[in-house]
């Protein structure tokens, strides 16, 4: 029997400050929305292609997410790095081209490291996912 991979569909990280944290996500794109759960605290949700990622807040000292290292593909990792310096985002390394594609490493106002990287292809590789993505099972897309 086959069973396909788990795949990644939520990352919440927590912040003693989420409207000032949800900033530094907002200056690379995302779009969110703040709302809460039943009785649960308020906090901001992003949602693209079945992906969820939350900004909690932080319910005490001890209560850190920021030893956590997370990634995100982006279009151009010059241009993202160029939009964060205008918030003062920490760079930790500069842009560089590497095996994986163009790729730098910031902190955002927590503490996160946050790895940003426009992969090699990356143009094709999502061409490639929208094609497969779309297919009807005609016989059209077995040419």
């Amino acid at each position: 029997m086959f069973a396909s991979p788990p795949i990644v569909n939520l990352l919440v990280i927590r912040s003693p400050d989420i409207d000032r944290a949800v900033t530094f996500y907002k200056q690379m794109g995302m779009l969110f929305h703040r709302h809460a759960h039943g009785n649960g605290p308020e906090h901001y949700a992003s949602e693209i292609c079945g992906f969820v990622f939350e900004i909690y807040p932080q319910r005490n000292v001890g209560d850190v997410t920021n030893n956590a290292r997370f990634g995100f593909n982006v279009d151009d990792v010059d241009g993202m790095i160029d939009l964060l310096r205008e918030i003062d985002a920490t760079i930790m390394t500069q842009p560089t081209d590497t095996e994986w594609g163009r790729r730098a490493v910031v902190k955002d106002f927590d503490g996160h490291t946050i790895e940003l990287v426009t992969p090699v292809n990356r143009e094709a590789k999502i061409t490639d996912i929208y094609n497969n993505a779309n297919r009807t099972g005609d016989a059209e897309d077995a040419k």
